[in-house]
């Protein structure tokens, strides 16, 4: 891989600062996996049990643990970052920071997080941890990703393991309750990310990923965003028949299910990569607004 990987400004490397190490962490991604977390944290039976304290340094942990995987894939894809558009710009591509830096960065805050959620919490949250930042560096990253068009879907499992890291803080144990959350996330990964897909499909065409679009067009991944939609509607209002929520929430999340299935039947008909962005933009308020209004509506 490093025969393929030349930094832009590899003197740069050793003033690397703080603002360029936080970037490894991925923020933006950060912030959508806390507040997942949160959301099982908040839902779970029993919450005052955890003190408040305690659940804000498990929350912490669980974001430095999402952080760390995402470093991890810095380091891991930075051949391909380079010749990407969407991610020339990253701290290790550009040089700002050293590859091995960028690894040992990665190593010391997973482990970091996962003694931190244990201690903070329980082993059965600090194990999930570290099961979800293993599947997404291993299986994911180094596996699937350069491999199968499949990538996102088996591999988007890493990323829906937050809500039930947040509720397992809570209850020490996993549920029907939380693996419906850890479902809702993973049925909505592949259509959020084929998504950007789409409208990156050259991107991954020069970095030679087989996402879907790539290996099988876009007329058959459009088929795919639509069925992953349709499937999701009806999971989405499971927890209000579950005693989860109350039946408000299960009409808000029919209301915003149901416009996720319109946006994707809406790129389906059209050969404008407008219509795409714009499906990826509401799949993101999709998640933040479900999770709240099951936060507002939980029973």
């Amino acid at each position: 891989m490093d025969s393929l990987y030349t930094p832009s400004s590899p003197s740069s490397a050793s003033v690397s600062t703080a603002g360029d190490f936080f970037s490894l962490l991925k923020p933006r991604v950060m912030s959508l996996v806390v507040f997942s977390g949160f959301a099982g944290y908040w839902i779970a039976p029993d919450r005052v049990d955890l003190h408040p304290f305690l659940a804000l340094i498990g929350l912490v942990a669980l974001a430095l643990g999402a952080g760390a995987s995402g470093a991890f894939n810095m380091w891991y894809d930075r051949d391909i970052d380079a010749v990407m558009n969407r991610t020339k710009n990253r701290a290790i591509p550009l040089g700002k920071i050293a590859p091995d830096d960028g690894l040992g960065f990665s190593i010391f805050v997973s482990i970091f997080a996962v003694v931190m959620m244990g201690m903070a919490t329980n082993w059965v949250a600090a194990g999930l941890l570290a099961f979800a930042s293993f599947f997404y560096a291993a299986v994911y990253t180094m596996w699937l990703k350069r491999r199968t068009p499949q990538n996102i879907v088996i591999g988007g499992a890493a990323g829906a393991f937050p809500p039930m890291i947040g509720w397992a803080m809570v209850t020490g144990e996993v549920s029907l309750e939380s693996f419906l959350l850890f479902m809702i996330i993973f049925l909505w990964t592949p259509p959020h990310f084929w998504a950007l897909a789409l409208f990156a499909n050259e991107d991954y065409k020069r970095a030679a990923i087989p996402m879907l679009p790539v290996t099988h067009g876009a007329a058959h991944t459009k088929w795919q965003m639509l069925a992953y939609t349709l499937v999701l509607l009806p999971v989405s209002i499971l927890p209000s028949f579950l005693g989860m929520a109350t039946p408000v929430y299960g009409l808000f999340s029919g209301a915003l299910s149901g416009f996720f299935v319109l946006a994707s039947v809406r790129v389906l008909g059209t050969e404008d990569l407008k219509a795409a962005k714009q499906m990826f933009g509401y799949s993101v308020f999709y998640l933040f607004a479900l999770f709240l209004a099951l936060m507002i509506c939980h029973n």
